[in-house]
């Protein structure tokens, strides 16, 4: 199968799905997800592969969910023009796919590995959560800033990372680097950037040589064990707060909307997050004396 926004690469054992669309810092758009679930179902479906490690092309695994203008020139946060209900009803379809989409992951047979590196956003962000084990460049930076523009968080941060942490960064959107990730054990390990790819590859060979039903069941075990315990109902309670948050408008998610009619996504983002500066970790922290 061809795929325009990822690279599937079957070495061995082991298949490597790569985001790619470099010039977005690998946004995730409609056409993206579809290929990228399609390229994890035709990995899972393959006998000879044992294991998937999702990375990211460019210098970052992923800005998170596209929210550039659509071909009508309008954000897909902007709402002008479109009756409330049609809107909630938009935004509840996406975001259930969205959970739908993560918890896909738990149900492959095969485990996905997690290569990120630089900027891991937003909806790159959950991926990156969602794998089953995630691997981080030293230079990663984690954030989900769009909870400045009225979006939503994931429950699985909170199910990861507990609850006083996940909302250190849920509730301002702030950046944290790859130490402050493995320190709320979000990630598994940290190494430097040229060694992103090898380590992963190896970790995936490594699991390769486990007979394959151990495997295979030994996921099983935890990923519907977690669901039994509530984590599929957690997640899904994204899905009505999350519509109504997307829904939400009031004088200052106006003035982003106007922002970004005026002067496109830089100049949107310069309206979000410009107040935010200096962040806590990575490239806009503050310089170090």
């Amino acid at each position: 199968m061809a795929y325009e926004t990822i690279v599937y690469e079957k070495k061995g054992p082991v298949v490597t799905l790569t985001l790619n669309r470099p010039d977005t810092i690998n946004a995730i758009n409609p056409q993206m997800t579809a290929e990228l679930h399609g390229a994890l179902d035709q990995a899972d479906a393959d006998a000879e592969v044992r294991a998937i490690i999702l990375t990211g092309a460019g210098r970052g695994f992923s800005a998170g969910f596209d929210i550039a203008r659509r071909p009508d020139g309008k954000s897909s946060l902007d709402a002008t023009g479109v009756e409330v209900a049609e809107y909630i009803k938009r935004w509840w379809a996406r975001d259930r796919d969205s959970v739908t989409e993560l918890m896909h992951l738990w149900h492959l047979t095969k485990p996905v590995i997690a290569a990120v590196h630089g900027w891991v956003m937003g909806g790159g962000f959950w991926y990156a959560l969602a794998c089953d084990i995630t691997i981080a460049a030293d230079d990663s930076v984690f954030a989900q800033p769009e909870v400045r523009h009225v979006s939503n968080t994931t429950f699985l941060f909170a199910a990861l990372a507990g609850w006083k942490a996940a909302h250190r960064y849920a509730l301002t959107g702030d950046h944290f680097d790859a130490a402050e990730a493995l320190r709320l054990g979000i990630v598994n390990e940290v190494v430097p950037a040229a060694e992103l790819l090898p380590r992963a590859r190896a970790l995936a060979e490594r699991i390769a040589k486990v007979p394959e039903p151990s495997v295979r069941l030994n996921k099983a075990v935890t990923c519907y064990g977690l669901l039994a315990m509530g984590l599929g109902a957690g997640m899904l309670m994204n899905v009505p707060f999350s519509s109504m948050a997307h829904a939400s408008y009031n004088a200052e998610r106006a003035e982003l909307i106007a922002a970004m009619q005026s002067g496109g996504l830089k100049a949107f983002l310069e309206a979000r997050d410009g107040g935010f500066r200096p962040e806590p970790f990575g490239p806009k922290s503050a310089p170090k004396s």
